[in-house]
């Protein structure tokens, strides 16, 4: 288990009031702010993960509850139909965020937006978000990280032109949030509304004649 360094300093802030309040005002008014150090090393936390690599999988970007599955017609960078899968990921959830595919960086685009509840209809777009296109060459697709009335902050670990390996982790958001990944219509849908997956290990769909 890794805490990746964006969680350290929302730890360490903790842990300074932890030692502030214990020492000037009471024991016990130093518990909360040691039970948020442990949150924040909770959430802030990428277990370690073995991906199983395969060109005709379409892996989940995130962990999470599927949401919405839906037609959403020719994208623009994808260049055919799709369908787009939308996974809300809780404040208990990992919220790092990994490459679906392998392939290359194509498309980056950062939006300012609103902060909306992230289960809403319409945050993908009214809300602030990072999109990115990743190139394979026989594929394309997106992935939309979507900030929330908590997730406000989106982070990015990866440019454009970067290539990325299947399962890479390129970036997260705080605190809970929604990812949307946009896929061709010929990929096969594995999963349902409702439905958990995990980053890395759920296969959202599956390519024939790869």
């Amino acid at each position: 288990m890794v805490i990746v360094s964006e969680g350290y300093k929302f730890i360490g802030a903790a842990l300074v009031l932890a030692l502030i309040f214990g020492a000037f005002v009471h024991l016990y008014a130093a518990l909360p702010f040691v039970v948020l150090a442990c949150y924040f090393a909770y959430f802030f936390r990428s277990p370690a993960r073995t991906i199983v690599a395969d060109e005709h999988h379409i892996l989940s970007p995130a962990d999470g509850t599927v949401t919405e599955i839906s037609s959403v017609g020719v994208d623009d960078f994808v260049g055919e139909p799709c369908n787009k899968v939308v996974i809300f990921m809780s404040v208990f959830n990992v919220h790092v965020n990994r490459s679906p595919i392998d392939g290359e960086i194509k498309l980056q685009k950062y939006y300012c937006g609103r902060f909306r509840p992230a289960y809403k209809d319409e945050v993908g777009f009214e809300n602030e978000h990072h999109l990115i296109g990743i190139d394979r060459g026989d594929l394309r697709i997106t992935v939309k990280q979507i900030a929330g009335i908590l997730a406000r902050r989106i982070v990015s670990w990866v440019t454009l032109d970067d290539r990325m390996e299947q399962g890479d982790i390129y970036g997260m958001i705080r605190f809970g949030s929604c990812l949307e990944i946009v896929m061709p219509e010929r990929a096969q849908i594995l999963v349902q509304e409702g439905e958990k997956v995990q980053g890395g290990r759920t296969v959202l769909g599956r390519l024939e004649g790869v």
